[in-house]
């Protein structure tokens, strides 16, 4: 049975599903500059037929939002996300281009440090640094500036920043992490001053060399740095251990995307 004309499927009630965006840290490129990358998937069907768009799938009712957020990046790639938090509910009407009206629930996620040179190609998906995005299916270009909105005023959290530097960094490393996820130049000197300053930082007494670097000293986060700020902030989003535990209590998939593949992702040939 169809769904309709166009006047009619804009009467319908909305059908919900998750879109997520992956944010990695590529490996620094021959000006030594580390960009963020993202994976993309080709859509296989109208609207936007052969256009990329952000991965994405139903929610179900044996689902969470969490597990369902999480399962998005399963069916993306082989790597396992250290940090993911929910961003922001799009349901503009017009956002479907005339398909079954659609709210998209989207999370953004971290998956670290990132050679996305040597990934394993998967069908239909494909790795963009976040300047050099091509032209993206329905409101995905401003769901992505969104979730690198959010990562940038992520950046005072260390169960954030550990996602892309690691648990020890010089701050060398750490300022090249800044500079990825901020998109611009940032003098060091300044960096450095303003990171010692915060308090965040303390040593762990070893060294190690970066590049042609003299070896420097490395740090880590204090390990008060980590709780959170009661100041009405944002709520902090779910990390590695958390995610380990979604992934564990969720049961069999079933089913399909049906309607919901308007605004979703389908990677099947």
């Amino acid at each position: 049975m169809g769904i309709g004309n166009v006047s009619e499927r804009r009467d319908e009630a909305p059908q919900v599903g998750v879109t997520s965006v992956i944010l990695a840290l590529g490996p620094a490129d021959d000006g030594d500059r580390r960009r963020l990358w993202l994976p993309l998937v080709r859509r296989v069907r109208e609207p936007f037929l052969g256009a990329w768009a952000l991965p994405g799938g139903p929610l179900r009712a044996c689902r969470s939002l969490e597990r369902s957020a999480y399962e998005t990046l399963a069916s993306t790639t082989d790597l396992h996300p250290g940090y993911l938090e929910q961003l922001y509910t799009f349901g503009d009407p017009e956002r479907s281009r005339g398909g079954v009206p659609m709210v998209s629930i989207c999370y953004w996620a971290l998956v670290g440090q990132v050679d996305v040179a040597s990934l394993e190609p998967r069908h239909n998906v494909a790795w963009f640094a976040d300047d050099a995005l091509p032209d993206l299916a329905f409101d995905h270009r401003r769901i992505v500036d969104y979730a690198i909105w959010r990562l940038r005023h992520r950046l005072d959290m260390p169960k954030v920043v550990r996602e892309l530097v690691g648990a020890t960094f010089t701050l060398r490393e750490l300022h090249a992490v800044s500079e990825a996820v901020e998109g611009r130049p940032i003098d060091l000197a300044n960096f450095r001053r303003r990171t010692l300053a915060s308090g965040m930082l303390e040593e762990t007494g070893e060294r190690r060399r970066v590049g042609r670097q003299r070896p420097a000293a490395l740090y880590r986060f204090r390990a008060d740095a980590d709780a959170p700020a009661d100041d009405g902030s944002l709520p902090q989003g779910f990390d590695a251990g958390e995610l380990s535990r979604i992934a564990a209590a969720a049961p069999a998939s079933h089913g399909h995307a049906g309607a919901l593949s308007a605004l979703t992702t389908d990677m099947r040939p």
